[in-house]
């Protein structure tokens, strides 16, 4: 299976969630989208495979959301879309892919139900730990 994970180092539920898939088996595909950013109809791609808006995917927290004006609804998923290519910190973390679909995992451990072999507990880095009971497609 291929495992294909949108990362930021940085982040600590993009961390948490990145060795849950290690933790499972799995030897994923790390893309440091800050590094690397998707382009343009590949973010569209994500953003459909996700069933989500362009409005969804958008992190407020640590990035130029609020001096960009992008609260403003009036503005075109098209705006987002350059918002997110030009500034991509503006793109929420991490989104996972895998052949069972592609989901934002936040929290982390929603990562689980996208891999075969999903860990059953798993601590992250605060101290919490995971248990998988059943799963989100369950």
């Amino acid at each position: 299976m291929t495992v294909t994970i949108w990362h930021n180092p940085a982040c600590g539920t993009s961390r948490n969630t990145l060795a849950m898939i290690r933790a499972s088996g799995e030897d994923p595909v790390v893309i440091e989208y800050l590094k690397e950013p998707p382009s343009r109809e590949r973010l569209k791609d994500l953003i459909a495979a996700m069933g989500i808006t362009p409005r969804e995917l958008l992190r407020e927290k640590g990035t130029p959301y609020a001096d960009l004006g992008l609260s403003n609804p009036s503005l075109s998923d098209d705006q987002l879309l350059d918002a997110m290519l030009a500034h991509p910190i503006l793109i929420n973390r991490p989104i996972v892919e895998t052949p069972k679909g592609t989901w934002l995992c936040r929290p982390s451990e929603a990562v689980l139900d996208l891999l075969d072999h999903p860990v059953a507990e798993f601590v992250k880095e605060n101290g919490e730990a995971v248990h998988r009971v059943g799963g989100r497609n369950a």
